[in-house]
C-alpha cells in the first residue's frame, strides 16, 4: 500500500509570505533566518547585552487581524495581534511547541526585538531546547491602558478581547498551523508556559481553549484583573487619605517588615530569615514598642521608628482593600485568608513582603510606577482618564493622577464598576472554575505563587483553587491533572520577595516546573517529592519541599534548611 505524499515544507524565506495564508485575518510580514551566534535582533543594532542564537532559527512574524480601526497616532489604533513564531532547523526540532507569555501588566509594547522580552524568550527558549516557540504582543502598542480607550472615550472592546484572550489563542492556532507548514507534520505535543498576566492567559487557556495546549505551566497569575488593579491603586489611597500623602521612608517599611518577619519566622529553632507560614502570621506592628517611635509609647529612639499612625497604614496595606479604609485587627483576621466579606473587596500582601519594592505601594511617588498602568485601570473603570498617571492619552483628556484625590467610597466604587464591566473588558477576569474540558482531553496544569508576590497577591490564586475543588468534586480529582504550588519568600518574578535582603528562600529553578509537565504529558509521570533549592547563584545550599496546595510544608525535626525535615500535610488551623 501507498503511503500518502509529505507534504512540501517552507523554506526560511519570503516564499511563506504567500505559501502561509490560514485565513483572511492572517498576514505574514516578516521571514527571517538566523545563524547559530547570530544576536538576536532584528532591525535595530545590538548591544553587549543581546542574546544570540543558541542553533541556526526562522523567525516569521505574522498579524492576526481585525485590529482596531482608528485615526494614526491614537494608543487604540492597531492594525491586529503581532505575533513572532521562532522556528528551529528542521534536524534540531524536538517535535514540540513551547509557546511563551508576556511581560506583565497590560503586556503590549513594540513587538519588533526579542530582546525587550523580560522572560521567557521564545529565541532563546526555541534556540536552546529545540522546540518551535512563539510569543504575541496582545495586539497594542501602550503599556499604561492608554490603549484601551477609543479616541471618542469609550472602551476599545476590541481590543479588550484580544488582551483578555484572543490573542492567546490565535497564537496557538497559528504556531500549529505554521509548524505543520514549516515542517510538513504537525507538532507531536504543545506547551504554554507564562507568568503574571502569562499566567493569567494560561489559566484562561485551559478554561475557555482546552484543546490549544496539551500542557500548561502557569505562574503568578492576576486571575481577577480589575479587583487586583483597583486593590493596588488602594495602597497609595492609603498614604494619602491617612498619611497627608507622606510616604513611609523605604528605612521605615523595611523597620517594619523585618519586624514582622522576626516575629513570624522561626521554625525548629532557627530564624530562617522569611516566613514559612504565613497564614499563621499575625504580628501588629501598632502594638509592637520595637519599631513605634518612643513619642508613640515605644522603645524606638531612631529616626526609623514608625508613628502609630502609620503602623496602622501598613496594617491597612497588609490587609487589603475594603469600602471605608478600615482594617480589622490582625489577631482576629491578618488578609492571609482568600474569604471575602462585602466590606473587605481584595487582598493586600503577606507581612513581611518588602513594601516599596510592591508595585505601585506608593503609586505617584516613585519614578517605578511602570507607566502608572494600575491607576489607568482605575481611570477606564469610571471612563476618566483624568485619574490616571500623565503617561495616560486620549483625545477626551490625559491623565492627571487625579485618583490621589479619590475617597475610599469613590475608589470601591471604581472596584464594583470594573467587576460589573468585565463583559465589556472582554470578559477578563479568568477564573471560571469549571475546567472538566481541559481535563478530559487528558490536558495537565502546574502553577506556582510566591507568598511574598510583591505585585499579585497570593491569596488570589488560593481562592481560585479552592473554587476548581469545589467545582469538580474534591482535591484528589483536581490534583490528577492539576497542581498548585505556594512558595514561601518567593516574590513577583524576583527570587525574594521580602523586605530582608538575606533572605533565601527555595525557588522553582528555570525550566523545573516546565520539565515536570511534559514528563506527565508525555510519559504519565505525575509530580511527586517535588524539591525547591536556593538559586544556584546564591552561594547558599538550602531546599524544601513543594507541597501541592492545600497541603504545605509542615515541620518534623532536622535542619530546617533541608527538605526531608520536613511532610507535606493539611494545615492544622484555619486562614481566618
Amino acid at each position: 500500500m501507498l503511503r500518502p505524499p509529505r507534504r512540501r515544507a517552507c523554506a526560511c524565506d519570503d516564499t511563506i509570505k504567500s505559501a502561509f495564508r490560514p485565513d483572511e485575518q492572517t498576514h505574514v510580514v516578516l521571514v527571517k533566518p538566523f545563524r547559530q551566534g547570530d544576536a538576536l535582533v532584528i532591525s535595530e543594532a545590538a548591544s553587549k547585552n543581546t542574546p544570540t542564537a543558541a542553533s541556526d532559527l526562522c523567525l516569521v512574524k505574522l498579524i492576526v487581524g481585525p485590529g482596531n480601526p482608528g485615526p494614526v497616532g491614537a494608543p487604540s489604533t492597531s492594525p491586529g495581534i503581532g505575533i513572532e513564531v521562532w522556528l528551529p532547523a528542521p534536524a534540531k526540532w524536538d517535535g514540540r511547541i513551547h509557546n511563551v507569555g508576556g511581560r506583565g501588566g497590560f503586556d503590549g509594547g513594540t513587538h519588533s526585538s526579542i530582546s525587550e522580552v523580560a522572560w521567557p524568550v521564545a529565541a532563546v527558549t526555541a534556540g536552546s531546547e529545540g522546540a518551535v516557540s512563539a510569543s504575541t504582543d496582545i495586539g497594542h502598542s501602550p503599556t499604561d491602558g492608554s490603549w484601551g480607550m477609543d479616541p471618542d472615550g469609550t472602551l476599545a472592546k476590541p481590543l479588550w478581547q484580544d488582551y483578555a484572550h484572543r490573542a492567546m489563542h490565535e497564537m496557538a492556532l497559528k504556531t500549529k498551523a505554521l509548524t505543520a507548514a514549516y515542517y510538513g507534520r504537525p507538532a507531536k505535543h504543545a506547551y504554554y508556559e507564562g507568568s503574571s498576566t502569562g499566567g493569567r492567559h494560561g489559566y484562561r487557556l485551559a478554561q475557555q481553549y482546552p484543546d490549544d495546549y496539551d500542557g500548561i505551566v502557569a505562574n503568578l497569575p492576576a486571575l481577577n484583573w480589575a479587583e487586583w488593579t483597583t486593590a493596588g491603586v488602594y495602597r497609595a489611597l492609603v498614604v494619602e487619605r491617612d498619611l497627608g500623602g507622606v510616604a513611609l521612608t523605604d528605612a521605615q517599611q523595611d523597620l517594619v517588615s523585618n519586624a514582622a518577619i522576626s516575629a513570624c519566622d522561626v521554625v525548629g529553632g532557627q530564624h530562617l530569615g522569611y516566613v514559612m507560614d504565613n497564614a499563621a502570621c499575625h504580628y501588629d506592628p501598632a502594638k509592637d514598642p520595637a519599631v513605634l517611635c518612643a513619642s508613640e509609647g515605644g522603645t524606638n529612639g531612631t529616626a526609623d521608628c514608625v508613628t502609630r499612625l502609620q503602623a496602622q497604614a501598613v496594617d491597612k496595606m497588609w490587609y487589603g482593600i475594603t469600602v471605608d479604609g478600615s482594617a480589622p485587627s490582625p489577631a482576629v483576621d491578618n488578609g492571609a485568608g482568600a474569604r471575602l466579606d462585602g466590606k473587605h473587596r481584595w487582598y493586600g500582601m503577606m507581612r513581611g513582603t518588602s513594601l516599596y519594592n510592591a508595585y505601585f505601594s506608593r503609586l505617584g511617588y516613585r519614578s517605578s510606577a511602570k507607566d502608572g498602568y494600575i491607576a489607568g485601570q482605575v481611570a477606564l473603570e469610571l471612563q476618566n482618564p483624568t485619574l490616571a498617571e500623565p503617561t495616560f492619552r486620549n483625545a477626551t483628556g490625559n491623565g492627571q493622577g487625579l485618583w490621589q484625590d479619590m475617597s475610599y467610597k469613590q475608589l470601591a466604587n471604581a472596584f464594583d464598576r470594573g467587576v460589573a464591566l468585565d463583559p465589556v473588558f472582554g470578559d477578563l477576569a479568568s477564573d471560571n472554575p469549571d475546567l472538566s474540558a481541559f481535563k478530559a482531553r487528558g490536558g495537565k496544569f502546574l502553577s506556582w505563587h510566591g507568598w511574598n508576590d510583591e505585585a499579585i497577591p497570593v491569596q488570589g490564586s488560593i481562592r481560585y483553587y479552592d473554587r476548581v475543588i469545589e467545582k469538580m468534586g474534591g482535591v484528589a480529582q483536581v490534583q490528577s491533572f492539576f497542581k498548585l504550588y505556594l512558595v514561601p519568600g518567593a516574590g513577583h518574578l524576583s527570587p525574594n520577595g521580602t523586605a530582608n535582603p538575606k533572605a533565601i528562600p527555595p525557588l522553582p529553578a528555570p525550566g523545573q516546573l516546565y520539565k515536570l509537565v511534559v514528563d506527565w504529558v508525555e510519559r504519565g509521570v505525575e509530580p511527586r517529592g517535588v524539591v525547591l533549592q536556593a538559586p544556584a547563584n546564591s552561594g547558599v545550599t538550602r531546599s524544601a519541599p513543594a507541597c501541592a496546595y492545600p497541603q504545605i510544608a509542615t515541620y518534623v525535626a532536622g535542619d530546617p534548611n533541608v527538605a526531608t525535615s520536613f511532610k507535606c500535610a493539611a494545615p492544622a488551623r484555619s486562614n481566618r
